[in-house]
């Protein structure tokens, strides 16, 4: 049968699997019920699993039967990659599989791509026998700001077929953006880098009825806010653009008490690795300078979170061809700008050529422009996009595969 139509016999499996994970979201590197759930998918399937030793990891390697003469090691390999962790936030779509737990949500879509990558890992074992070659498949935990990749790629999940793997393939579901169903590519830079900035104004606490006797560090943090948007106004091309937002300020117990420290976090988002690093040496540079017109001190913490998630020209050319071959042209929209979200998955693309795929999961019939995004306690992903992210991982490997061994391609329907 055509990938498509047996990923569509997964389809109410894959929903059942999505609604478990859901109901039961864990936060962080360490998600063992989540780990368990896919251990359970995989059981069977003849994958070899190698569990995570810093993280609850899962790399599970499929070696294809139809790959040419060579031993492991000298065989073509080809990874693909579904993130597995939740979010700090108290879900309210209301939605039937809500989640049990307090504080806790599948905000970001992550429980589909986790679905949709063990169904890939059910078609993908049916073709087995035929496959030009072994297949690595990276259920990662900690991608929410705890670079959960990092230590899958230190533990060798980019050489777990014992070779380098040849190619890396990501998806990610969005609950805007686009029309149902819609898959989304761009060659080049497709995300932002994120590094975040954390401020402790330093002053001397007093009364409030006398600021003169004290060192306010207040009015200098909100300076220091202001400044930070002026700064990327008047010191950046606006065709290279910054993002820069402040999400936490902090200071004070009482109105009339001046207190000793003041606190400011931001995120950081940046679209080259030139503005990166020019936006390392300017904002400290800046929140000195205004600390000292105040006669303060500050403490700065500039943090190097993810970098740049860039593609491959050729392998998303690539995997335009598969998505136009198995679901037409019609479901495929390049992106003319990158999105300002930032994926860990960068580092795998920073290791081997490889590409990121959108995929819209806005419910049918709402509205892509109005939907609540990624990380609301709103969002809402609809089960019924898994049949079709499942086979495209699915097809996306056996398609690279053959093409690096030059065997026929597979059927694409």
């Amino acid at each position: 049968m055509p990938i498509t139509a047996d990923a569509r016999e997964l389809q109410d499996d894959l929903a059942r699997f999505r609604h478990e994970m859901h109901q039961e979201p864990e936060i962080g590197l360490v998600l063992p019920r989540t780990q368990e759930k896919v251990l359970r998918a995989l059981d069977g399937l003849g994958y070899e699993i190698t569990l995570g030793e810093e993280t609850t990891s899962v790399t599970a390697v499929l070696r294809g039967g139809g790959a040419p003469g060579g031993g492991q090691g000298t065989r073509p390999a080809v990874l693909l990659r579904a993130d597995m962790d939740g979010l700090p936030v108290q879900e309210k779509t209301g939605v039937e599989y809500t989640s049990r737990i307090d504080g806790a949500m599948h905000a970001c879509g992550h429980d589909l791509h986790t679905s949709m990558l063990t169904g890939a890992a059910t078609l993908l074992a049916e073709r087995r026998h035929s496959l030009a070659g072994d297949v690595v498949l990276m259920f990662q935990p900690g991608e929410e700001g705890f670079d959960g990749a990092a230590h899958m790629i230190r533990e060798g999940v980019l050489d777990a077929p014992g070779r380098r793997v040849d190619a890396a393939y990501g998806m990610h579901v969005f609950s805007a953006l686009e029309p149902h169903g819609t898959f989304c590519t761009k060659p080049g830079v497709m995300l932002s880098s994120s590094d975040g900035l954390t401020v402790t104004v330093l002053g001397a606490g007093g009364h409030g009825s006398a600021p003169h006797s004290a060192k306010d560090p207040v009015t200098a943090a909100a300076e220091m806010v202001t400044a930070l948007q002026v700064m990327v106004t008047r010191q950046f091309n606006m065709f290279d653009p910054v993002v820069l937002s402040v999400g936490v300020l902090q200071a004070g117990t009482k109105r009339n008490i001046i207190p000793e420290t003041a606190r400011i976090e931001a995120t950081i988002r940046t679209f080259s690795e030139a503005s990166r690093q020019k936006m390392m040496e300017t904002v400290p540079r800046l929140l000195k300078g205004i600390a000292a017109a105040h006669g303060l001190e500050v403490d700065v913490d500039y943090q190097q979170e993810y970098p740049l998630t860039i593609t491959d020209e050729d392998e998303t050319n690539t995997a335009e061809k598969v998505i136009e071959g198995l679901f037409g042209d019609t479901r495929l929209a390049r992106w003319a700008t990158p999105l300002s979200g930032s994926e860990d998955f960068s580092r795998v693309l920073a290791e081997v050529p490889g590409t990121f795929i959108g995929l819209s999961a806005v419910p049918r019939g709402a509205d892509h422009a109005a939907s609540a995004f990624n990380h609301s306690p709103y969002a809402t992903f609809d089960d019924g996009v898994l049949a079709d992210g499942a086979a495209l991982y699915a097809e996306l490997a056996v398609s690279r595969l053959a093409a690096l061994t030059g065997a026929a391609p597979a059927t694409l329907s």
